[in-house]
């Protein structure tokens, strides 16, 4: 029985980008578990501009749908003044039709997030990222500190979820504790989805 993991995020510089590539490895760490990496476009200020239906590169765009078919949910962005990124938001806020439905409730989700700064508001992110999963029903997961790199990172990495400490330009490349707390965070969403999928069914 396999488990579908939803990695979603929107990212600019790239520093994003990087943790969801991280969030996926540890997906891919759990037996059976098939990690979908997706993205958004981002959100112009002219009314008539459009996006084409492919980006020139990287992840697909979320496609209808995936959200409802995933058993597991870990969202991404980059920090905008503590609060997660408008092309983020701007999906979550046309989701009614599955909170109506209830389509996600019950089903396990992760943050994670970059920032340029050491103090750009990594925590504040993470939990507006968390509120409209909350809405949803979804079943909020964190790093614990049995993790050892939750005690040791000098940069990124929160008990709230995977965070990295990207610099003004999106220059600073992951450390080693940032990506290790991605993977286990990955791994972690990935096993509590087939927990509760073989309980559910079984």
């Amino acid at each position: 029985m396999s488990v579908r993991i939803l990695v979603l995020y929107y990212s600019r510089t790239g520093a994003t980008h990087q943790l969801a590539e991280q969030i996926v490895r540890g997906v891919e760490m759990v037996p059976d578990a098939v990690a979908v990496l997706r993205t958004v476009p981002p959100v112009s200020p002219v009314c008539e501009a459009t996006e084409p239906d492919v980006p020139a590169q990287g992840p697909p765009y979320l496609e209808p749908g995936e959200l409802e078919q995933c058993d597991g949910l870990a969202l991404g962005s980059p920090t905008r003044f503590g609060n997660m990124a408008a092309p983020l938001k701007h999906v979550l806020d046309g989701t009614s039709d599955l909170w109506l439905s209830g389509a996600l409730s019950g089903k396990p989700a992760a943050c994670f997030t970059s920032t340029g700064s050491m103090h750009g508001g990594q925590e504040s992110t993470l939990l507006s990222m968390m509120l409209p999963l909350l809405h949803h029903g979804m079943l909020i997961m964190g790093i614990p500190y049995s993790e050892p790199g939750l005690m040791r990172t000098r940069s990124g990495g929160t008990p709230y979820g995977a965070s990295h400490f990207a610099g003004s330009d999106g220059e600073q490349p992951l450390t080693e504790d940032e990506s290790a707390l991605c993977r286990a965070l990955g791994k972690r969403l990935a096993q509590t989805a087939a927990r509760l999928k073989r309980g559910h069914q079984g």
